[in-house]
């Protein structure tokens, strides 16, 4: 059969007209759009995946700062708590700071005159054993075992050699415009039972004990009107007491000198006694026990 170049030309259409039919029909696209639609396809994807990562990051920082919302105010709450703990505080010890500030304008800040301090001074060093001088307190403190014998209050020899050397200085130039305060003290052992005939109790001995160191100092010639007397007992140690032992540091008597506050009115004549004037005579004391 012959094919004419018509016949030829017909079937070439009609392909070229199936061809595109079959396109149309499929939606096919060149190689070239295809490819050109599918970089788009995966383009788009990729920004999708990208905004679903952003997405989901910022709804963790939201969460997470939602969170540290609630603990940053946990924090504040805490943190008012205690500054109004801190302002309580803050009022107590300045009312504390103004109760101190009070108490210590109502001492009296003793600074002997030169003279005196330098007398003191070398009284203290004569008696090294016997006598500490304190001249920030203007204060001698005499040690009781030195002073007195166990239980008693009669003051021995020794000290009272001291005692006479020390109304001399106290009497002399310039000390003598200072009053006089004996205070005396104990330890905590309990008073023994031939003791307590005089002494009933701690405070009575260091009471006593002072008294027999104002007698011995007027006795020396000191105005009995310069001189006041006080005992503490066990209720102002030096150091904590050695319970059952017995502290020799915290039995012991001091003498303050302090500005007169004599008003210049002649007192009445003090007449002489035995617990002014002088101890109790020898013949007279009870058997002293040796453990006090």
């Amino acid at each position: 059969m012959k094919i004419t170049k018509r016949a030829i030309g017909q079937r070439v259409a009609l392909s070229t007209a199936l061809i595109a039919i079959a396109g149309l029909g499929t939606g096919c696209v060149s190689q070239q759009e295809y490819d050109k639609l599918y970089d788009t396809n995966m383009s788009l994807r990729s920004q999708n995946q990208e905004l679903t990562n952003r997405l989901n990051s910022i709804e963790s920082t939201n969460s997470q700062l939602q969170g540290s919302a609630g603990d940053a105010q946990s924090v504040i709450n805490a943190l008012r708590s205690e500054n109004e703990t801190l302002r309580n505080g803050l009022a107590s010890s300045q009312i504390a700071f103004a109760n101190l500030e009070d108490r210590m304008n109502s001492f009296q800040i003793v600074h002997l005159d030169a003279a005196t301090d330098q007398a003191l001074t070398d009284l203290a060093n004569q008696f090294p054993d016997m006598i500490i001088y304190d001249a920030d307190k203007g204060m001698l403190r005499f040690v009781s075992d030195m002073t007195f014998a166990s239980g008693s209050d009669s003051v021995q020899a020794s000290a009272g050699d001291s005692l006479k050397q020390l109304a001399q200085v106290l009497n002399s130039g310039s000390a003598n415009k200072y009053d006089i305060q004996i205070v005396g003290h104990t330890d905590d052992q309990k008073i023994s039972s031939n003791t307590r005939k005089r002494h009933p109790s701690n405070m009575h001995l260091s009471a006593h004990r002072a008294i027999a160191v104002r007698a011995e100092l007027g006795k020396a010639g000191i105005a009995w009107d310069r001189m006041s007397v006080t005992g503490w007992g066990e209720n102002r140690p030096l150091v904590p007491n050695n319970t059952g032992k017995g502290t020799p540091a915290n039995r012991r008597v001091e003498i303050y000198l302090v500005p007169s506050t004599r008003t210049g009115v002649t007192p009445a004549p003090i007449e002489a006694r035995a617990d002014d004037s002088a101890p109790t005579p020898a013949t007279t004391r009870p058997k002293i026990d040796p453990t006090k």
